[in-house]
């Protein structure tokens, strides 16, 4: 009883009197509701349409935002070299400082290389270096075209396209350019020679590169 009176339609002076105007049917609001957004040809049959399949309204989705994300750029060259970013400082200009270095390259090429056995293939190892990263291999410049480069040992703190920047067991930097030069390293009594002229790529690059064998290399 209470939820009659509460549903019941208001009377029409009482609607004047208050300033409100009462809901219509919900039928009734549905009937014209789809009177209004159904095409022409559609409109006279509302009620066969309700009653015997769906009936799907215009909807559209709403719109993902495209927009890029914008990714942090890196420094680039120049940058770099403003920056001094590849300089080591004076202060760690030290050989002891690289000699931790040095020991996780030794690990590093031993397990690259199934443990470097007595009973191993020279030239198995020798495929395996060319693609090695050299940053904390010892090594020691035995020919070059410049004379004051041969002798020079020292481990690798930095690889570069063209130069080994080698530190000293004196605590000195030296520079040493791979063309015109040939190196020497040894691991586990495995000495194996670097010729600088056909090693002139980066580290990054040198791993994916295909090397060929050849008779003889000139400097």
């Amino acid at each position: 009883m209470e939820e009659a009176l509460v549903r019941a339609t208001i009377p029409q002076d009482l609607e004047k009197l208050l300033g409100v105007e009462s809901r219509p049917h919900p039928k009734a609001f549905t009937d014209a509701f789809l009177k209004n957004s159904l095409p022409q040809t559609t409109r006279c049959d509302v009620n066969n349409l309700l009653t015997h399949k769906a009936l799907i309204l215009g909807y559209s989705r709403p719109k993902k935002d495209k927009r890029k994300s914008k990714k942090p750029k890196g420094l680039n060259a120049r940058q770099k070299r403003a920056m001094k970013v590849f300089q080591l400082k004076p202060e760690h200009q030290r050989y002891e400082l690289f000699l931790p270095l040095h020991d996780l390259w030794r690990q590093y090429v031993i397990d690259l290389c199934s443990g470097l056995k007595p009973t191993s293939n020279p030239q198995f190892v020798q495929q395996k270096l060319l693609k090695a990263d050299f940053h904390g291999a010892i090594v020691t410049v035995v020919r070059s075209k410049c004379p004051s480069y041969v002798g020079t040992t020292g481990i690798i703190v930095q690889e570069f396209k063209h130069v080994f920047k080698i530190i000293t067991r004196e605590d000195k930097l030296k520079v040493i350019p791979k063309r015109n030069s040939v190196f020497s390293v040894e691991i586990n009594g495995f000495v194996s020679h670097i010729y600088g002229s056909k090693f002139e790529q980066r580290a990054s690059e040198r791993s994916a590169k295909k090397f060929k064998v050849r008779g003889t290399i000139d400097l």
